[in-house]
């Protein structure tokens, strides 16, 4: 057990935060006079339990190897979900031990979905919690994408890699650097989402809680109709500009700090994922003009493309009843999701590019047969090793998709809603398709095997896959 003490003091560290972090919301229940003793016990507890491993791992070596990043990240994110779900279990809606970590986990992995079916009347402290699980789960999963995936060689994530000389043991000492930066970004672009919120009609706690669920791109709401419960176009609009700064890939922010003024213009991930955004509305506003004049509304158009291809999930419109092509273009872009290092889930635009140039290198390799073409992306040569990630990784992906939604079929969903379902919990997006878990609906009435089936697609999403299903393979805990 040794081996792990890097791990375990780092579990500590994320705890502590996380029980201190439940200390908030009591302000909150003090403010709207709801105060009573579920955050306090949480953080008591979480705090208790996080100081326990933080000082009996206080002689750890300092250094984090390959297999102990794979273990601190599947242990960080389920961690942080069972101690995030103690709140909801002790608080005053009695839920039960599986809608507490049902919500608690789509909280910390920004998926949005929730089990809470009249959000107005949910204590205020509660809705604060939510925000904040996703906030956290937005920097969390940014500073990993950036920091540790890299290094983990997951699905192509090693194109990210800061420094061509960065190995598994000097992880801990950059990550330190990066992360600090990156909260900072992290923490200015939701102030400013929050002051434009507040100016355009939000009051101060809705401000504050949804800057925290748009930059996050997570998507919960304080209200049963999203977004749409405001019915403010300059809302939606300052909405829609935050979800996709939360989008684009956070290194970015770095190198543009760093003094690389056109990074923005220059990166290729960026450029097709806002292009696959302006094609979609134009697509679906074509559509929609031809064949539901009646539901064309260009306002919603724009907001439920950028909304469910970044994952956040806010809506302002029944969407799922705009026609059937829409559904198969809205679960297409579940799929794609946005930039890898932002806070979206999915596929990631890039893997798709490279997944096209492969397609179109091994045209040319038909065409001319004698022929050496080299695959480059963003000035990288693209190995044979490198390929064969990127597409496993789309394997496994379509694959776990499939399962999910047979397993859902099979806990007594209808089929769109364990289609729906299983892209929205794997994709981390928040709502589904259909009169259950559509934009206004939401998962309580479903079976709690149900629901446990898509807290397993949320995490698996959340961390690409890999970093999961590598902890089920024997030979990863050999020496």
């Amino acid at each position: 057990m040794s081996n792990y003490k890097t791990v375990f003091f780092t579990l500590g560290i994320l705890q502590i935060i996380l029980g201190i972090s439940m200390i908030i919301p009591v302000f909150v229940q003090i403010l709207f006079s709801e105060l009573d003793s579920s955050f306090i016990g949480a953080s008591i507890v979480t705090i208790i339990f996080g100081s326990l491993f933080f000082l009996s791992n206080l002689d750890h070596d300092k250094k984090l190897n390959l297999q102990q990043a794979f273990l601190l990240t599947a242990l960080s994110w389920l961690s942080i979900a069972v101690f995030g779900s103690i709140p909801f279990l002790l608080s005053s809606m009695n839920l039960s031990i599986t809608d507490s970590f049902f919500e608690s986990m789509s909280g910390i992995t920004t998926t949005g979905s929730t089990i809470i079916s009249n959000l107005e009347t949910a204590p205020r402290s509660i809705l604060f919690w939510r925000a904040i699980l996703q906030w956290l789960g937005g920097i969390g999963i940014i500073v990993m994408a950036i920091t540790l995936m890299p290094v983990m060689n997951v699905g192509g994530m090693q194109l990210f890699r800061i420094s061509n000389n960065d190995s598994s043991e000097k992880i801990l000492p950059k990550s330190k650097e990066i992360a600090l930066r990156l909260i900072y970004i992290y923490s200015i672009l939701t102030i400013l989402c929050a002051i434009f919120y507040k100016l355009f009609g939000m009051s101060y706690f809705d401000s504050l809680t949804h800057s925290m669920t748009t930059i996050a791109t997570g998507g919960f709401s304080n209200y049963n109709a999203s977004i749409g419960y405001f019915n403010n176009a300059y809302i939606e609009i300052v909405s829609m500009t935050f979800i996709i700064l939360g989008s684009l890939p956070f290194i970015a922010y770095i190198k543009f700090l760093n003094g690389d003024r056109q990074i923005f213009k220059s990166d290729s991930q960026i450029i097709t994922f806002l292009k696959i955004i302006f094609f979609s509305i134009i697509i679906l506003s074509l559509y929609l003009s031809f064949t539901e004049i009646d539901k064309f509304n260009l306002r919603s158009i724009f907001f439920n493309v950028i909304s469910i291809i970044s994952g956040t999930g806010y809506v302002n419109d029944q969407f799922d009843n705009w026609g059937s092509f829409t559904i198969v273009l809205f679960l297409s872009l579940m799929f794609i999701g946005g930039c890898a290092g932002s806070t979206t889930c999915g596929v990631k635009v890039f893997r798709f590019q490279i997944l096209y140039l492969f397609i179109v290198n091994q045209l040319k390799k038909m065409i001319y047969p004698k022929g050496i073409f080299v695959i480059k992306y963003a000035q990288n040569s693209i190995n044979e090793k490198f390929i064969a990630s990127i597409i496993s990784f789309i394997f496994f992906y379509f694959l776990i998709f499939f399962g999910l939604s047979a397993l859902l079929s099979l806990s007594g969903l209808d089929f769109i809603t364990s289609i729906s379902g299983a892209a929205t919990s794997i994709s981390n997006v928040g709502p589904g398709l259909g009169s259950t878990i559509g934009p206004n609906g939401n998962f309580a009435s479903l079976p709690d095997i149900s629901k446990w089936i898509l807290t397993v697609g949320m995490i698996l999403g959340r961390l690409e896959l890999f970093a999961i299903l590598v902890l089920f393979v024997p030979a990863f805990w050999r020496n």
